[in-house]
C-alpha cells in the first residue's frame, strides 16, 4: 500500500471557517494514524477573491489548534511550491493537452454574451448550463471552423478552455463515506479549466496538484461532491486514472436548529464563534470573534470538532489529539449533517480547563489580565485559577466571575444582606474579623477552624455567618469555598474588606 498523503487546501479568501478546521483535522488524524503526511496547500488561483492576511490567518489558526503540516508554504517539502499561484506555468500545458486530445475546447463567448443567454433562459424559467446540450450552439472551437479558431487565437481574442463532458454516460466513483456514487454525465456541465487570465480554475489545478503531490486521499466537505465527476473525468482524460486518490466527502456542519449549513454570519446571529481566531474584515459585518478569543482551549475545540460527524463507537468523549488519531477511521464518519451544539462545545472546554493546573491556566489568562488592566503575581494568579477552574466554561470567566480577586467588590448581594444582616451584631462580626486576621498559619484549614469555633462560641448558626463573610469579601453568594477565598485574598485584604463591608451592610439594611 502506498503511504497516505493528504492535504488541506484552503483558499485565502477570508477567515477560515470552523468547518474548514474540521476538514483539516480529519486529514491530519488519518495521516497521523497511518504514519502518513499531512500537507498544507494554498489554493490562490482566483486572484479576484484573494484577501491580504488570509493566508497568514490560516497558518496561525492551524498552529493554534496544533494541526501542524509536514509540508507546505514556509515549511518546505519535496513536492512544492505549495502555493498554486507559484505553480501557474505547469497548469497551462495540461489544459492544452486536454484540448489537443479533444477532451476540452476553446470557448470564445464573452461574459456579456453568456449573461444575455442566462437572462433569456430565466425569462423562460429555465436554467442555462454550458454543457453537451448547449455547446454546439455557442461560440467555441467545436462550432467555429479550424481557420477561424486559429485566427482568433493568433490575434489574441480572449478565450477560456472548457472540459468536454461526454453525453449520455454514467460516471461513478467510490466514496469512503457515502459508498458508490453515480452521476449522469448529462447533469455535469462543461466547467472552465483555464480562465482568460491564464490561471487555472480550482478543478484543473486541484487535480494537477493532487497528482504531482502524490495525494492518496481527498477528504473534503460535502459541497464538493457534485464537482467530483469533473475530477474523475480529468483523471481519466489526463491518463492518471490508475493513481486517482480515494475520495471522502464529509457531512455538513449544521446550524444549532439543524436546518441549513452553519454559515460564517451565524456566529453573530446565535452568539457563538464559528472561526478559530478573530478576524478583522473590511467592515464590522465581516469581522468576527474566534474560539481563541472567546476563551476556548484549542484541544477542547479539536475534541468537539472531531465529534461533529465522527464517533469512536465507544462511550468515551474526552480524547487527546494522540488518542483521536489512534481511534480515528473514515469508516466511522457519518453521512448525515451534524448540528453545531455550542453548549456541548463549552462542556468540552470546561473538561479541559478543569484538567489543567492553576499554573497552566495562569499562563493562558495572563494576556486577558493585562487587557483588563489588572495586575497580579504569577503565584497569586495560579491560585485564583485553581480555585475557579471548576466553575467556568470559558477562560475570560475567571476574570468576570472572579473579578473580586483583582479589585475591590463592586456591589453586594443586597437581597441576601437585607435578609441576613443584623446591625446589632456588628460587634460580634468585628470580633470575628479580629480572629480571622490573627489566624496562624493563614491557610484555608486553619481559617475554617477559626470561623467554626467562633460560630460555636457565639451561639450563631452557620447560615447567619458564612453568607455574611462570603458577600463581604466577594459581593456574591456564588464562588468557591469561603475559606479558600480568604486564604488566597490574604490577611490584609480580607481584614479591610470585612470592615468596609459591615458599614455598607448597615446602609443597605437601613434602606429596607
Amino acid at each position: 500500500m502506498n503511504p497516505v498523503r493528504v492535504r488541506f487546501a484552503p483558499s485565502p479568501t477570508g477567515a477560515l471557517h470552523i468547518g474548514g478546521v474540521r476538514t483539516a483535522l480529519y486529514n491530519y488524524l488519518l495521516a497521523k494514524k497511518t504514519g502518513g503526511t499531512f500537507i498544507l496547500r494554498i489554493e490562490d488561483t482566483d486572484q479576484t477573491r484573494y484577501v491580504p492576511g488570509a493566508e497568514e490567518y490560516i497558518m496561525e489558526a492551524l498552529q493554534w489548534c496544533g494541526i501542524l503540516p509536514a509540508e507546505g508554504p514556509g515549511i518546505g517539502g519535496d513536492y512544492g511550491p505549495y502555493r498554486q499561484s507559484e505553480r501557474k506555468d505547469m497548469y497551462g500545458q495540461y489544459a492544452q493537452q486536454l484540448v489537443d486530445n479533444a477532451y476540452a475546447y476553446y470557448a470564445f463567448d464573452t461574459a456579456e454574451e453568456l449573461s444575455a443567454i442566462r437572462a433569456e433562459y430565466e425569462s423562460r424559467k429555465e436554467i442555462f448550463r454550458y454543457d453537451s446540450s448547449t455547446r454546439t450552439s455557442l461560440k467555441n472551437s467545436l462550432t467555429l471552423s479550424e481557420d477561424e479558431v486559429k485566427q482568433r487565437l493568433e490575434s489574441g481574442v480572449p478565450y477560456t478552455i472548457r472540459i468536454k463532458i461526454p453525453k449520455d454516460e454514467e460516471i461513478s466513483f467510490d466514496d469512503l463515506v457515502r459508498g458508490r456514487v453515480t452521476f449522469s454525465s448529462n447533469e455535469v456541465d462543461d466547467k472552465i479549466m483555464l480562465k482568460g487570465d491564464g490561471m487555472p480554475t480550482y478543478h484543473l489545478a486541484n487535480i494537477v496538484d493532487d497528482h504531482f503531490m502524490k495525494i492518496s486521499h481527498v477528504i473534503r466537505g460535502e459541497e464538493w461532491l457534485s464537482s467530483t465527476p469533473h475530477h474523475v473525468y480529468l483523471y481519466r482524460f489526463l491518463g492518471w486514472e490508475d493513481s486517482m486518490p480515494q475520495f471522502a466527502h464529509l457531512p455538513l456542519i449544521l446550524k444549532p436548529t439543524g436546518k441549513g449549513k452553519l454559515g460564517k454570519r451565524d456566529g453573530a446571529k446565535f452568539g457563538f464563534p464559528v472561526f478559530p481566531l478573530s478576524w478583522k474584515g473590511a467592515s464590522e459585518e465581516d469581522s468576527f470573534e474566534g474560539f481563541r478569543e472567546f476563551g476556548f482551549d484549542p484541544e477542547a475545540v479539536l475534541n468537539f470538532l472531531a465529534f461533529l460527524g465522527w464517533n469512536p463507537g465507544t462511550e468515551q468523549e474526552i480524547f487527546s489529539l494522540d488518542e483521536l488519531a489512534e481511534a480515528f477511521s473514515i469508516e466511522r464518519i457519518g453521512k448525515s449533517g451534524a448540528k453545531f451544539d455550542y453548549e456541548k462545545a463549552k462542556w468540552y472546554n470546561q473538561q479541559y480547563l478543569m484538567a489543567k493546573t492553576g499554573q497552566e491556566l495562569a499562563e493562558t489568562v495572563k494576556p486577558l489580565l493585562a487587557n483588563k488592566g489588572y495586575q497580579a503575581e504569577d503565584t497569586y494568579l495560579a491560585k485564583v485559577c485553581e480555585l475557579l477552574k471548576e466553575r467556568i466554561g470559558l477562560l475570560p470567566e475567571i476574570l468576570e466571575q472572579g473579578y473580586y480577586f483583582f479589585e475591590a467588590v463592586k456591589a453586594y448581594d443586597e437581597k441576601t444582606i437585607r435578609k441576613r444582616w443584623q446591625p446589632e451584631r456588628v460587634t460580634l462580626f468585628n470580633q470575628l474579623a479580629d480572629q480571622i486576621r490573627d489566624t496562624q498559619p493563614y491557610i484555608s484549614a486553619e481559617l475554617e477552624n477559626t470561623i467554626k469555633s467562633f460560630i460555636n462560641n457565639s451561639g450563631l448558626k452557620f447560615g447567619e455567618v458564612l453568607p455574611i463573610l462570603r458577600i463581604a469579601i466577594s459581593g456574591t453568594m456564588q464562588g468557591p469555598s469561603v475559606f479558600d477565598m480568604i486564604e488566597v485574598l490574604g490577611q490584609r485584604e480580607v481584614d479591610s474588606r470585612l470592615r468596609t463591608a459591615y458599614s455598607s451592610f448597615d446602609t443597605i439594611k437601613s434602606m429596607n
